[in-house]
């Protein structure tokens, strides 16, 4: 028995409204996430997928396996970049502090991932689109506070 993830993300411009949706698979029991932002990347929910994916497991005991359509995330993990980028401290690097909540989690599941090509008929990724840009429409949408935060850092605001 495996543990099976499907993610994606989705964003309406770049930045934009956002939002991820996942499913979760073992054996016949499934359950499916997600959530909408303000103000994101596609990116970023991209990866929060995975990270929120990973954080409702509830066991350690069962391998798992990652499918994603983003190239960001499956290339970051797979290629190892992200070991390299933390070990500089993300400098210069875009989503560090959603890096730095996934590496946990990636010491503790050690997923496998993926790469499947998007909008290809794939039938549990059409549905995490669905999710995603569902998530994206909603009325209530939360705050993207990494995201945000960083970009008033880049633009010299200073909010206190």
């Amino acid at each position: 028995m495996a543990i099976k993830i499907y993610t994606d993300g989705a964003a309406q411009g770049n930045p934009g409204r956002g939002g991820y949706g996942a499913i979760l698979r073992f054996g016949s029991k499934e359950k499916e996430l997600s959530c909408g932002y303000r103000l994101t990347t596609n990116n970023r929910m991209e990866l929060l997928a995975v990270i929120v994916a990973l954080e409702h497991l509830k066991t350690d005991k069962y391998p798992v396996t990652v499918y994603s359509d983003s190239k960001y995330v499956v290339d970051a993990v797979e290629q190892k970049w992200v070991f390299g980028w933390h070990k500089k401290g993300y400098k210069g690097k875009k989503n560090a502090d959603l890096w730095r909540r996934y590496l946990p989690l990636h010491q503790k599941f050690h997923p496998r991932f993926v790469w499947i090509k998007g909008h290809s008929g794939h039938p549990e990724n059409e549905r995490c689109d669905q999710l995603a840009v569902a998530a994206a429409n909603q009325r209530e949408l939360l705050i993207d506070e990494g995201y945000e935060q960083s970009e008033q850092e880049v633009k010299g605001e200073n909010l206190l």
